[in-house]
């Protein structure tokens, strides 16, 4: 049965759209978490250092953020999978392009694929940058993640790399949550203003949150 739902159109829209969901609930709280920065290194790094110990002693030291971090890799595959299979699909069944020329989607709408893929090579990037270390420019210091956030948003090329892939996340967003939306059902003629309204309040809110820390790294707001 799973592997009847997965074969289908319906059934890859819909692990999309419900791993969008638990992709998009992480970042609410991840840009959340990103905003203590701008209480000090005090309070970030003792931020930090609490994700690793939740639900101490009941779970062991890190356990909870190990899945929390599974959860998040299989709910990426898994919308990239079906990302990629819809997408072969849509251009195997319309092999030439319509001839019309007149571009009736939104900008959002006609990025998602790019957008997808300029997120997935940021989401690699920032692990080696800010978790692993291995990229991270003046050396990476376990433990000191205020102090790894400056050193990262100190460079151009990581500001450039950062507020590029935000930016696609906010198209990302504004057109993924209407879409999963539909998919779901919860879509309708009366609640599609709505909808919309909520989509884009929440891309809006997400882009401003994440970029407002290596702006305020470059301004000398938090130093």
């Amino acid at each position: 049965m799973a592997r009847t739902v997965w074969d289908s159109s319906v059934g890859k829209k819909t692990v999309m759209a419900v791993s969008g969901l638990i992709m998009l609930a992480y970042l609410v709280v991840h840009m959340l978490g990103n905003l203590k920065i701008f209480f000090g290194s005090a309070e970030f790094n003792g931020y930090a250092h609490w994700l690793r110990t939740v639900g101490e002693p009941f779970l062991h030291h890190e356990w909870a953020l190990w899945i929390v971090r599974v959860v998040l890799v299989a709910a990426v595959v898994a919308h990239a999978t079906a990302a990629y299979q819809l997408s072969r699909r849509d251009i195997k069944a319309r092999p030439t392009k319509y001839a019309h020329s007149k571009r009736r989607a939104s900008y959002a709408t006609r990025t998602m694929r790019w957008g997808g893929v300029i997120l997935g090579l940021f989401i690699v990037w920032h692990i080696l940058d800010l978790t692993t270390g291995t990229v991270h420019p003046n050396g990476f210091q376990s433990g000191r993640p205020y102090q790894n956030v400056i050193d990262t948003f100190s460079t151009w090329y990581g500001n450039v790399i950062y507020l590029v892939a935000m930016l696609a996340l906010g198209l990302h967003i504004r057109h993924g949550f209407w879409s999963a939306a539909q998919t779901l059902g919860a879509g309708s003629r009366t609640r599609d203003r709505a909808l919309k309204a909520t989509a884009n309040v929440l891309a809006l809110v997400l882009t401003l949150g994440f970029i407002s820390v290596p702006v305020a790294v470059m301004t000398g707001v938090v130093s």
